[in-house]
């Protein structure tokens, strides 16, 4: 499985599909790399339940790659609010460190993708409707912003996805401009993925039935070929963002999000 010529094709085009999207939306490319890695590792006999939980510690530690190579491109472009970061990160550390060593662990695959089909299902929905906040909304000071990066890094690990589902509506929800969010969402990419792969391998020890070449949760052989063809095509995701305009930014993204989270239900009821 290690040395497979077809699986080192299929991640490769779905590392170069999931960068591009980690540039264009700043969702780091989780929401799409799960749904797939599942059907993959299903497709060679892991078992559904523990392929899914794969699935999403897998994706989460790509992000890792793909946060640095999107966040180099839009802070050459000055979008990155880094004050909105700093604030952000610490809760978010916490946050995933809850999901990835706790939560994760205890629930099945099945909840697992169940839960994420309808989280995503919701993010979609308020992004498509696209709702104007009020003009007065400003993003809460430093304590409230703590508390939502824990809730945006306990969600990301329940999911896998680099927190852009959470982030990228909680900051045009308080007037940040999309693009702004979208790039400050890539730098977050970065503290919600190491924290939850460190968990998740630390959570996966001793799991039986794990295939060859995985460290706890995370398949290796998936990491490093998804993570370095991802990396080469998040800049040109970047340069894409920038481009397009502001609404069809938000319909790319719902659009995307509603597929994935049919696709993940499926696997959640049949599971």
């Amino acid at each position: 499985m290690l040395l497979d010529p077809l699986l080192i094709a299929e991640l490769v085009v779905l590392g170069l599909c999931t960068g591009f999207l980690a540039g264009l939306l700043g969702i780091g490319g989780g929401m799409l790399m799960v749904p797939f890695i599942t059907l993959i590792l299903g497709g060679r006999g892991v078992a559904p339940d523990l392929a899914v939980k794969m699935a999403i510690a897998t994706s989460m530690a790509t992000i890792i790659f793909t946060s640095v190579s999107s966040v180099r491109a839009h802070h050459k472009r000055g979008f990155v609010r880094w004050d909105i970061v700093k604030r952000l990160a610490p809760g978010i550390v916490l946050g995933s460190a809850l999901a990835s060593m706790g939560v994760f662990a205890l629930l099945k695959g099945a909840w697992l993708a169940l839960f994420f089909a309808a989280f995503v299902s919701f993010s979609a929905t308020q992004m498509l409707l696209d709702k104007k906040p009020k003009p007065t909304r400003t993003l809460p000071g430093t304590a409230g912003q703590l508390s939502a990066g824990g809730v945006i890094g306990f969600l990301s690990g329940l999911v896998g996805a680099g927190g852009g589902f959470v982030s990228v509506p909680f900051m045009t929800w308080c007037n940040v401009a999309i693009h702004n969010a979208v790039a400050t969402s890539a730098a977050l990419g970065f503290p919600i993925a190491l924290a939850n792969a460190l968990g998740y391998v630390v959570a996966g020890q001793g799991v039986a039935d794990l295939p060859a070449g995985s460290m706890g949760y995370i398949f290796v052989p998936a990491l490093v070929v998804i993570g370095t063809a991802s990396v080469v095509m998040a800049p040109m995701g970047v340069r894409a963002a920038h481009a397009l305009p502001v609404k069809s930014l938000k319909r790319v993204f719902a659009s995307i999000l509603y597929v994935l989270a049919a696709y993940m239900l499926y696997k959640g009821l049949s599971a």
